[in-house]
């Protein structure tokens, strides 16, 4: 991130990583958008975490933080960073708890319902590691988090509907317990259940 970056009071942020386990597959790359229709990417080489200014962003208390799927990303940003988050607001969570008609939650479900844009996920699975993205990972990369402001905004309507808010707000909050069980060993243990 450069170091002028004007940081607003909610950041859309996703990560990619080399796969599904946060300890084993490292985190390549970080997306943020301020929600303005543009989107900054953070490739990280897996030498060097540093990225102070981008850390700035992440640990700053005062700005929210809204992901899609934001366990996976809060435990990987928090891993391989160094660093501790607050304040988040997911949309995946928000869509299961607003859109109960529905069994589709992912990021492109609810980008074609309440953004209107259909998105590619075609690059989901590609190599996040290589030296030089291409044209096609960089559209697929920025797109995760483009949308992220105007989902949240319809999820919000939807939730203040059915009285939902506050269980949201409650589950977002709990975010952060959630992942250091995660990074802990907990990952696939519902420690709730009898």
């Amino acid at each position: 991130m450069p170091s002028d970056f004007q940081a607003a009071s909610s950041m859309a942020i996703d990560t990619e990583t080399m796969g599904l386990n946060t300890q084993r597959d490292r985190l390549c790359l970080v997306q943020i958008s301020n929600g303005d229709g543009d989107a900054h990417l953070v490739q990280l080489d897996g030498q060097n975490y540093q990225a102070p200014n981008l850390k700035k962003i992440l640990e700053n208390k005062d700005i929210l933080k809204i992901f899609h799927y934001a366990r996976f990303d809060i435990a990987a940003l928090e891993y391989y960073l160094e660093i501790k988050m607050a304040n988040f607001y997911c949309t995946k969570i928000a869509s299961k708890l607003a859109r109960t008609y529905t069994e589709f939650h992912g990021l492109k479900d609810i980008c074609n319902e309440l953004a209107g844009v259909n998105i590619s996920k075609t690059q989901q699975s590609s190599n996040w590691s290589a030296a030089k993205l291409t044209e096609a990972q960089k559209k697929y990369a920025a797109q995760d988090v483009l949308y992220l402001h105007q989902i949240k905004e319809k999820l919000d309507i939807i939730l203040a509907q059915t009285g939902r808010a506050d269980l949201a707000k409650s589950c977002f909050a709990f975010l952060s317990t959630r992942v250091q069980l995660d990074l802990e060993g907990w990952l696939g243990i519902d420690i709730f259940k009898h």
